[in-house]
């Protein structure tokens, strides 16, 4: 699961990086067009940044179906349960596992409705041409406007980020049906901020 958990870590962060960056130099691209600079000027206007903001939009779509998974691990999403919290300790456990398992079985039907959408979207166009297979009656599938891509690849965010969201509420019921523990989240901590106050504690005493 550590491998998992790094590669989940790892997609999210570079789904964000590359958001990032892509609105930067989209924004820096209409800023210095507008300045008349010899030279420079022609340069930019040459480039074509018309798909930054439906590259930004895509990235933001798979960031958040990753993310999502990556709140359930960590307990991050935001719950009501006021009302669970005041049965007896038997009875919220059993809510406590019906609430995880409705969650899987609903992330679990979308990652399989999703699933079935891309296929048709033409995902299988383009398995069958990939393996050389009969191509007769099927579609290519539609494109994205500005990018040119297939759309299904972009929509592959559904199946697979519900794919993800599904197995870590089956990850989190099992281990509190063992342990009798959730992930908890604190949204108040700041991470490494223990380290610094530590240090500069120190540091004060010396």
């Amino acid at each position: 699961m550590r491998f998992l958990n790094h590669l989940e870590e790892w997609i999210i962060t570079a789904l964000m990086g590359a958001a990032t960056l892509i609105i930067f130099f989209a924004v820096m691209h209409r800023y210095l067009s507008g300045m008349p600079i010899p030279g420079l000027q022609d340069w930019l206007l040459s480039l074509n940044f018309s798909w930054a903001q439906e590259a930004t939009i895509y990235l933001f779509v798979w960031m958040a179906k990753f993310g999502a998974a990556y709140g359930v691990r960590t307990g991050i999403h935001v719950g009501v349960d006021v009302f669970i919290n005041r049965l007896a300790p038997k009875n919220h456990a059993r809510f406590v596992v019906i609430g995880l398992l409705a969650g899987a079985l609903f992330t679990g039907t979308v990652a399989l409705l999703g699933a079935n959408f891309v296929w048709e979207n033409g995902a299988h166009h383009a398995f069958y041409k990939f393996f050389g297979l009969n191509l007769d009656g099927l579609t290519e599938g539609p494109v994205t406007p500005d990018l040119e891509w297939p759309t299904w690849i972009i929509y592959c965010a559904i199946p697979l980020g519900s794919s993800l969201m599904c197995f870590r509420f089956l990850q989190v019921a099992w281990n509190f049906i063992h342990t009798g523990e959730l992930p908890k989240h604190d949204h108040g901590h700041v991470e490494g901020l223990e380290s610094a106050e530590a240090d500069a504690l120190q540091g004060a005493k010396a």
